[in-house]
């Protein structure tokens, strides 16, 4: 779960939490506790003062829910990304439709995590996005895993036909 720097030494993960439910910033600093390196340098409640919060702090990491007062969550990781882009983003959320956490995960975010799968996801969540690799809760994994093998065939199919037409 370490960033790596210049000679090996380690550093702290700095970490924004981004939910306007005050009792999920307990269940957070509680989970993240169990990881030394990371680091919670802010707490925000709402998606305005997310995006001036992570250009003041620029996290390696902000911890976002979709729903959130002044400017969703969705539309804050936009702005995040042009005012911290090194920041990653991971959508963490009650909401458990397909459709908000693909427009989640298209607006740059490494990941979404589905809140009442947090206590197992959480963790690993985070170490994937901060490898750059994409997370995705089981809960809503299967439907990607279907999109993507779709979208994979039809491109596939769509080149077979453009060949063929060529062939002529």
């Amino acid at each position: 779960m370490t960033l790596e720097q210049a000679g090996g030494t380690s550093k702290s993960v700095r970490v924004l939490v981004v939910d306007d439910y005050a009792p999920w910033h307990g269940f957070v600093s509680t989970t993240l506790r169990k990881e030394k390196e990371l680091e919670i340098v802010g707490r925000v409640y709402d998606g305005l003062e997310a995006v001036q919060q992570a250009q003041a702090l620029q996290p390696d990491l902000i911890l976002m829910d979709i729903g959130l007062p002044t400017l969703n969550g969705i539309e804050a990781a936009l702005r995040i990304s042009e005012v911290s882009p090194a920041s990653k983003i991971l959508f963490v959320s009650e909401n458990r439709s397909v459709d908000v956490a693909e427009k989640a995960l298209s607006s740059g975010a490494g990941g979404y995590v589905v809140k009442s799968d947090a206590g197992s996801e959480l963790l690993p969540a985070i170490r994937a996005v901060l490898e750059s690799k994409r997370f995705i809760s089981a809960s809503l994994a299967g439907h990607f895993l279907v999109a993507t093998t779709l979208t994979a065939t039809q491109t596939m199919l769509s080149w077979m036909v453009t060949l063929l037409s060529g062939i002529r």
